[in-house]
């Protein structure tokens, strides 16, 4: 196969793959078979090992690979990743409600003018994904809100997280929960106990211990999955609801809560 052929082969097949990872993790609507599947991933990688200089860092041989890591860099948030307030019951969910129209008649906006989205809460850790010219650069942990710690190569082996984004602006850091499934959960806990291992307390801690594997091929093994909620820094682009943010987010390949 030419240099031309070789280069060229290896961006249909990356997406061919990105296409399919798409359907399954993402949509949950598979439209090919795992062998099938693992034909067109075989024949990327044997491409590529053919052709080293055509390996890229989106590729889909990449999600899965390095070195054991001795420990986690910390990383500083382009914004503040803040936490989240609690309503218990009907009763604080208005008092909350009152607050926000008091703040915004401050503002001299009406209460009647804003409509509120509501999304399902999902209890894992909360990351954030950074694409720069829509390449995934770096993903890291909340953290403090301030300083977080570089999962990268961790987040890199989860296929429902996007590698690429097409159409991206300049700067886009994504946030959203990893967790794990509560059936891959229970399924976990059963593997670890029949192997003698100490199982997991619940879903939340073991997607965050999965995480903050030192080794990627550990985290990979763990059937982690992604919601995306919400935008931080961006440079380009700037939404003019969160609506509009969620939006994007599902048409750029992006889990969103329906």
């Amino acid at each position: 196969m030419t240099p031309a052929k070789a280069k060229k082969r290896a961006e249909e097949l990356r997406g061919e793959i990105a296409k399919h990872d798409h359907s399954y993790y993402v949509l949950d609507d598979p439209t090919i078979s795992d062998t099938d599947y693992d034909d067109l991933l075989r024949e990327l990688r044997e491409v590529e090992e053919a052709n080293p200089d055509l390996v890229t860092p989106d590729s889909p041989t990449q999600r899965v690979g390095g070195a054991p890591l001795g420990k986690f860099k910390r990383v500083e948030h382009a914004e503040p990743m803040l936490s989240l307030s609690n309503a218990r019951d009907e009763d604080e969910l208005r008092a909350w409600a009152k607050r926000v129209e008091r703040g915004l008649e401050r503002l001299d906006i009406e209460g009647k003018e804003i409509r509120y989205v509501t999304e399902a809460k999902v209890d894992g850790l909360a990351i954030s994904l950074t694409y720069e010219d829509g390449v995934l650069t770096r993903g890291a942990t909340r953290g403090d809100g301030r300083i977080g710690e570089d999962v990268t190569q961790n987040l890199r082996t989860m296929r429902s997280v996007p590698l690429r984004i097409k159409d991206a602006p300049e700067l886009v850091e994504v946030r959203g929960e990893v967790y794990l499934p509560i059936a891959d959960f229970a399924k976990l806990n059963e593997e670890r106990a029949k192997a003698g291992e100490a199982t997991f307390a619940n879903p939340r801690n073991s997607a965050a211990g999965s995480i903050r594997q030192l080794d990627p091929k550990l985290a990979a093994a763990r059937p982690l999955a992604m919601w995306t909620y919400g935008i931080g820094a961006r440079g380009g682009w700037e939404p003019d609801s969160h609506s509009e943010m969620l939006d994007w987010l599902r048409e750029h390949g992006f889990r969103v809560n329906p």
